[in-house]
């Protein structure tokens, strides 16, 4: 079977796997899930017993959740295209420690501004939790600068699946209106050249149902419930 990436919307850290789907040239379908309204839903369950995206189903009907371990397969399975590293080399552990660093503190600093944004509170609460949530913001843009060291891309000289990544949830202080993201150059440089990217290009006109051209091996969206029959076949 084709694997299916189920992704999230709106604005889902999905995204740089979609993103990642189309630089490695894999075949892959997409299925849509919206967000917290059929994530949440007991349809869903069977899918991610934990209700997020991005999910992945694998060939053998298997099904691999969590953003960092699908990037993980993917880099595995695309090593001599240069997507991933041999275990044991530099890069395998920069990218390893670059996904990381996205995974934990760059994704969780702005768990306080979508707290916000999800759920009802006092204005005197959101002001509170807002002003939290940019300051986390801003130190981990800060510490991503500095983990950069100068180079244009995360991992080395060309761009890697952690550029996938970091390009899903960098966008969010865009969303969020957070923090000026040009005090910071080397990581305002690489969004910057993310944005001309025909794969970022394809992952936003999907996200938004615009037209969308693939540079990689998309073939088409499937339903839930269709996703959902092809991995009771396989079981």
């Amino acid at each position: 079977m084709t694997p299916i990436l189920f992704y999230g919307v709106p604005e889902g850290c999905s995204f740089g796997s979609i993103v990642a789907l189309e630089w490695t040239g894999a075949p892959y379908r997409l299925c849509r899930i919206d967000m917290p309204g059929t994530v949440s839903s007991n349809a869903y369950g069977p899918i991610n017993p934990v209700h997020e995206t991005p999910s992945l189903m694998l060939p053998n009907g298997h099904v691999l959740s969590e953003s960092m371990a699908i990037l993980n397969h993917i880099a595995a399975r695309t090593v001599a295209k240069g997507w991933g590293f041999e275990p044991k080399s530099e890069k395998f552990d920069r990218l390893n420690q670059m996904l990381a660093f996205l995974n934990t503190s760059f994704f969780n600093a702005f768990s306080p501004l979508w707290h916000v944004v999800e759920h009802e509170l006092e204005a005197s609460a959101k002001e509170v939790i807002r002003a939290y949530g940019i300051a986390k913001v801003e130190k981990a843009h800060a510490q991503l600068e500095t983990l950069l060291g100068g180079r244009d891309w995360l991992v080395g000289e060309e761009k890697s699946l952690a550029d996938a990544y970091f390009a899903g949830i960098a966008r969010w202080n865009d969303f969020h209106q957070a923090v000026d993201r040009r005090q910071f150059p080397a990581v305002s440089a690489l969004y910057d050249r993310l944005q001309g990217d025909a794969a970022m290009r394809f992952a936003w006109a999907i996200e938004h149902e615009a037209e969308a051209k693939t540079t990689g091996q998309f073939l088409g969206h499937v339903t839930l419930q269709e996703a959902l029959g092809e991995i009771r076949q396989a079981a």
